[in-house]
């Protein structure tokens, strides 16, 4: 049974509403090492710890009054939030990389829950290398690590872009990583937010170089280059042109979000010099698509 392999050491792929998982026992310091070497992941980078019982999120962490808000407004939903440790935490140190904060959400998906609700508490970040397109179905997993890990295929990701992430663990919250909850639903129920420091890396998602595809990747381009693919925006393009996606031909950017990381695989292919990307409005889940766009486009060392 898929929920005894995860009470153990084993590690698994499997979906939630924003991306696939790479899942392993959050109290389990194997299972965490194998998903930091099944990934390439440097360590320094935490992992988001996912679990569907709140009281049992709630004993890992120093609950405070912001949190108690956003988990009433937007759990279960793609919102990660980052609280001071409890010192009782039998969370892996490895999975905080030795941090004193920790990384909480509590996904949506069912079938997450559904093995949640059996193992408790799980890491899982992204189920992709480090660094990679994040994948929204089951194939991506598969062709991203050979078929060498058991997936349970929940269809495609409603969402496609990886949760937002809030550091609510100093004197003020802060936007750590744009994602599939807007700034402007956060700042309705909080009010204006900061942006945390890239310098110091609390949560997943703050490397400067990331989600990136193997081609190299320009952004706000309004006709692409020869031999470039085209990644549109909204309706001005013709879908008959070769090399072209359209995120979305109507200009929503919840559609465009949950099709960004599969366009974007799509387009990766060698034949192509690049990608060229349309521009994207930095507003609502735009955000968080320009957030992305802006790593995957990133010079890489």
């Amino acid at each position: 049974m898929l929920s005894q392999r995860l009470l153990g050491s084993a590690i698994v792929a499997l979906p939630t509403e924003t991306v696939y998982g790479l899942a392993g026992l959050a109290s389990s310091d194997q299972a965490i090492a194998a998903i930091y070497a099944q990934k390439k992941r440097p360590q320094f980078n935490p992992l988001i710890i996912h679990g569907y019982n709140l009281d049992l999120l709630k004993s890992h962490v120093i609950w405070n009054p912001w949190a108690e808000k956003l988990a009433e407004a937007f759990w279960p939903g793609p919102l990660t939030v980052v609280l001071p440790k409890n010192q009782n935490s039998n969370l892996s140190l490895l999975a905080l990389a030795g941090l004193e904060t920790v990384a909480i959400r509590m996904p949506q998906h069912p079938l997450m829950h559904a093995v949640l609700s059996k193992v408790g508490l799980l890491a899982a970040p992204s189920a992709n290398p480090s660094g990679s397109i994040s994948p929204t179905c089951a194939e991506d997993v598969e062709i991203a690590f050979h078929g060498a890990l058991p997936v349970l295929d929940g269809g495609a990701c409603i969402v496609g872009l990886e949760s937002t992430i809030l550091d609510l663990s100093g004197e003020a919250p802060q936007l750590l990583r744009p994602g599939g909850i807007s700034l402007e639903d956060l700042e309705n129920l909080l009010g204006p937010l900061t942006k945390g420091s890239p310098l110091a890396i609390k949560a997943p998602g703050q490397l400067e170089t990331h989600y990136a595809p193997n081609l190299p990747l320009r952004m706000n381009v309004s006709v692409g280059q020869k031999n470039e693919a085209f990644l549109a925006f909204g309706p001005e393009y013709p879908e008959e042109q070769e090399g072209l996606l359209n995120l979305s031909p109507k200009g929503d950017l919840q559609e465009a979000a949950s099709h960004l990381f599969a366009m974007m695989r799509k387009l990766d292919q060698s034949h192509y010099a690049g990608i060229a990307v349309a521009p994207i409005p930095h507003q609502g889940l735009g955000l968080a698509i320009n957030d992305r766009l802006k790593r995957a486009a990133a010079p890489r060392g």
